[in-house]
């Protein structure tokens, strides 16, 4: 693993913010780091309010949107709310929809058919519209790149509105109103909202236009929540607000299917980090193992007996998700190691077979293995298609971008990204890959890296200091849970393997003039000998609360030692 100690932010700023608010040096630099300046910004960043949230208007074409929607209601038209089959896509038309039939009942649903379909706005999709009479989809989470299909359903009649998150290519496609604050053209203030995000930022300016407030709308605020967990976007700006107030909801009154999903767990408060590893896995099994409906069924239904029902049927698709993940896993591993591409500066593997509902699964557990850009195909009717993950800092978009003489169609993020080509195509996209990326790639980040917010020590940590760290989430991308970096380190003599196989490290940790802290470091127990013998050492972690027997105390998570 790679130590990168973050810089220490400028003395002047340093000393200005302690000051006005009468905060430790550490505190201050955590916010700092965060782009937390002011006291007026330190406020809105620990107490977050709705009123923070921008005027939905601000979006362009906001206004054309919300009047052709009043449109559809004046003329009796019906309309489709059309979303990808992953958490934002699905939770997106799960809000869009249940609030459009708050007001108007002409409203259906469609998500298409991952297998037959693929991702995005599809023929069949447009098609399906026609032969029932839609004049109005709504799309949300995909339709920026939708330029040939958005104009095969103009002529037909149907009208689109875009509700999206991704980056526009050169053209925009012609619909009534695109909605993606990614548009060149757009001069919406925050840039990070997810596809859900977007969608309810249309559900604001149509609640607006009916004289209702944002107080109104917190009860949608659980699907936002998890769409942002989901799709690891920033939490920061109109995020951050959107998160911490879902959170509440998903806390305290979720909606019967979310509850369903929760009854499961045996989790008092959840996290946003809860929220990726409990409830968005859940949600997706649908999309990846069937249908993403199954998903928009559980989220939209009022009955909680039926929400049961559905939740355990999600459950059985997330059982069996992980089952096809792990075995597909250990071929794809096998196939690397056969074809002996271990040192490969990306990682390209391909079995027709592969189930294409978790190909995306499979690609981030190679990039934990091998830490490399990683694409992961499978074959999907006449085509391949492939998932990518990439490693932090290296924008996998761009790479694929550049082999696109060999590809039929992609779209994504930096991170993650998803295309398709043709099989004789294959081989010569994976050599181009390669080439793009060991000419662009900093060595570096083929490294892990853990990024250290600041030094202290363990004498810095008292049960105030960790009141306050707590008020720093929801943590996500741009708020990262704080990590820490202490030396001179030694064991009490406490130290040793837990665990069923004794994978995990468990430490009791002090330094000459402080007290000790039970330390556990999960899959580390091969680093056993860096502490015996008394040697000092150091550590890289974050700080957490152990319960035990009703007790609760500070313990350090850790993150790696030397």
């Amino acid at each position: 693993m790679r130590w990168t100690l973050k810089p220490k932010p400028e003395t002047k700023k340093l000393e200005a913010l302690q000051k006005a608010l009468q905060v430790d040096e550490v505190i201050a630099a955590l916010l700092l780091q965060r782009g937390v300046e002011t006291y007026e910004e330190a406020k809105a960043f620990f107490r977050p309010s709705l009123d923070n949230l921008h005027d939905p208007y601000l979006m362009k074409d906001m206004d054309k949107a919300v009047a052709r929607i009043e449109r559809a209601f004046a003329n009796k038209e019906n309309i489709l709310v059309y979303g990808d089959y992953d958490v934002d896509g699905t939770t997106a038309v799960a809000l869009m929809s249940s609030y459009l039939k708050s007001k108007y009942n002409l409203v259906y649903t469609y998500i298409p058919n991952r297998y037959d379909e693929g991702y995005g706005i599809s023929y069949k999709g447009i098609n399906f519209a026609l032969e029932n009479n839609f004049t109005l989809i709504i799309a949300l989470d995909c339709g920026i790149k939708s330029v040939d299909k958005v104009a095969y359903a103009k002529k037909l009649g149907i009208d689109f509105i875009i509700c999206d998150h991704h980056r526009p290519g050169d053209e925009i496609p012609d619909a009534v109103a695109v909605l993606d604050p990614k548009r060149d053209d757009c001069t919406y203030p925050y840039k990070e909202l997810c596809g859900c995000g977007v969608g309810f930022k249309l559900l604001q300016a149509l609640a607006q236009k009916d004289g209702k407030t944002i107080d109104d709308l917190t009860e949608y605020l659980d699907l936002v929540a998890a769409a942002i967990g989901a799709d690891i976007v920033p939490i920061d700006g109109e995020n951050r607000v959107l998160a911490y107030f879902g959170l509440l909801v998903i806390n305290t009154n979720p909606r019967p299917g979310i509850k369903a999903i929760l009854d499961k767990v045996e989790k008092t408060e959840l996290t946003i980090t809860d929220v990726v590893f409990i409830v968005a896995p859940r949600i997706n099994a649908a999309g990846r193992m069937e249908h993403g409906n199954y998903a928009v069924r559980l989220l939209t239904e009022e009955d909680e007996a039926l929400a049961n029902k559905y939740a355990e049927e999600i459950n059985d698709y997330n059982l069996e998700r992980r089952e096809t993940d792990k075995q597909i896993t250990e071929e794809a591993l096998k196939q690397i190691e056969e074809q002996n591409e271990q040192d490969r500066l990306t990682t390209v593997v391909y079995h027709k077979d592969w189930h294409k509902g978790v190909i995306g699964i499979v690609a981030s557990r190679l990039t934990e293995t091998y830490y490399r850009p990683t694409l992961v195909f499978t074959k999907s009717g006449d085509k391949l298609a492939a998932s990518a993950r990439s490693v932090r800092d290296f924008d996998i978009y761009n790479a694929i971008e550049a082999c696109s003489e060999y590809i039929e169609q992609f779209g994504g993020h930096k991170y993650a990204a998803g295309l398709t080509l043709l099989e004789e195509n294959y081989e010569a996209f994976k050599q181009a890959f390669e080439v793009v990326v060991s000419k662009t790639i900093d060595r570096n980040l083929l490294t892990p890296e853990i990024k250290i917010d600041t030094k202290i020590d363990l004498q810095d940590i008292t049960p105030k200091f960790y009141r306050i760290l707590k008020q720093f989430a929801p943590f996500g991308p741009s708020n990262m849970t704080p990590v820490f970096m202490t030396e001179d380190l030694l064991d009490t003599g406490y130290g040793r393997c837990v665990g069923e196989d004794k994978t995990h490290l468990r430490i009791t940790v002090k330094q000459p003039q402080s007290n000790s802290l039970v330390a556990i470091g999960f899959g580390m127990g091969d680093k056993l000998n860096i502490i015996l013998n008394g040697q000092p050492f150091k550590a890289v972690y974050s700080i957490d609360e152990n319960e035990w027997q009703g007790n609760v105390s500070l313990q350090l998570k850790l993150r790696d030692i030397k």
